[in-house]
């Protein structure tokens, strides 16, 4: 009787498992889909490029002054060598000192912006955009896939 039930248990476990074993479904966004249409349609009036193109454009030191959007903490965790951070939210505001401002801002120096999936990036190149500024490019990668590649990461420097 012990072996039946033991048997049973083994048979519907072994039946059961490849049902509850499927790869785990993806996370659903946590906003609607109209963001994900804003961020779709402002790529179409921005300049982006993908992680291959923003790669080599770094080794050649062609991407001119380059802002990481994430906030302060992701920046924290790791970022392109090189990049300032400047979080999405107050890009509008902080852009003009990291440029110089009050003295006069090149309008026309080359700006590459990139953020942890693209979309936060494409927002915050069109909003310089309308502000004025003429050489704005959105890396349109996921910074996940860029730490996969094992390309350059830096880490801010520990305060005192």
């Amino acid at each position: 009787m012990r072996t039946t039930r033991l048997f049973l248990a083994l048979a519907t476990a072994a039946i059961l498992t490849p049902a509850f074993a499927q790869a785990p479904a993806a996370p659903a966004p946590s906003y609607p889909p109209v963001v994900g249409k804003l961020v779709g349609e402002t790529k179409k009036q921005i300049q982006t490029i993908k992680m291959d193109e923003f790669r080599a454009a770094l080794d050649r030191k062609e991407l001119g002054k380059i802002i990481d959007v994430r906030e302060p903490e992701e920046y924290a965790d790791g970022h392109v060598p090189g990049a300032i951070n400047i979080p999405r939210g107050l890009i509008e505001f902080r852009i003009w000192k990291a440029l110089g401002f009050p003295n006069a801002v090149d309008m026309n120096q080359r700006l590459t912006l990139y953020c942890l999936t693209g979309g936060r990036c494409a927002l915050a190149t069109k909003s310089l955009q309308d502000l004025g500024f003429t050489n704005v490019v959105s890396a349109d990668m996921k910074f996940e896939d860029w730490e996969k590649a094992k390309h350059p990461i830096a880490k801010p420097a520990a305060k005192k």
